[in-house]
């Protein structure tokens, strides 16, 4: 059966609660995934499902979300060919070795344009560089995230749906597929 990962935009549900993994697993079980498995406490779900379109199983995921926790979060799913691609496509091989903290991709839902390089340059003033591949807006920073101006850029106001990983959780997913 294909495998599946997928990426919640956001596990805060209230100031006091955030998304407990053992219950994001649930809610893929009932909406009849199998095998589902997460990594860290981040809303990293890799799942196995009758081969499908994306659209379908994102719906499927946010509608069970809802039901469960009352809120709507964006899911962002790929495939485990399309998620092996991802890692593969990695454009800042060199800096995700020294700090795959410091390397992030906004993994999206409905592909960026080439164009959107040139409206976040204005943000990149602490040496940050930007690629694009296969629609995804990498980013490798040359200091914490946090602190760049261009954190605050990338929303979906912005960007559109999609959700930030970094390298190390795009990695760790890869291994979870193989």
């Amino acid at each position: 059966m294909p495998g599946y990962v997928a990426l919640l935009y956001s596990i805060v549900l209230t100031p006091q609660r955030r998304v407990v993994m053992e219950e994001l697993r649930a809610i893929a079980t009932g909406c009849g995934f199998d095998r589902p498995r997460t990594l860290a406490s981040t809303g990293n779900l890799v799942f196995e499902a009758p081969e499908q379109d994306i659209a379908v199983l994102e719906a499927r995921l946010e509608a069970g979300f809802l039901s469960h926790y009352g809120k709507h979060v964006d899911i962002i799913v790929r495939s485990a060919e399309n998620w092996r691609s991802t890692v593969a496509g990695n454009p800042f091989p060199a800096e995700a070795e020294r700090d795959g903290g410091f390397v992030i991709a906004r993994l999206m839902r409905a592909p960026l344009g080439e164009d959107i390089l040139v409206k976040l340059e204005r943000y990149c003033d602490r040496g940050e560089r930007l690629a694009l591949v296969g629609g995804d807006l990498w980013i490798a920073f040359a200091g914490r995230p946090s602190e760049s101006r261009l954190a605050g850029a990338l929303s979906t106001k912005r960007l559109g749906v999609g959700t930030a990983r970094n390298w190390n959780t795009i990695h760790g997913l890869g291994q979870m597929l193989a």
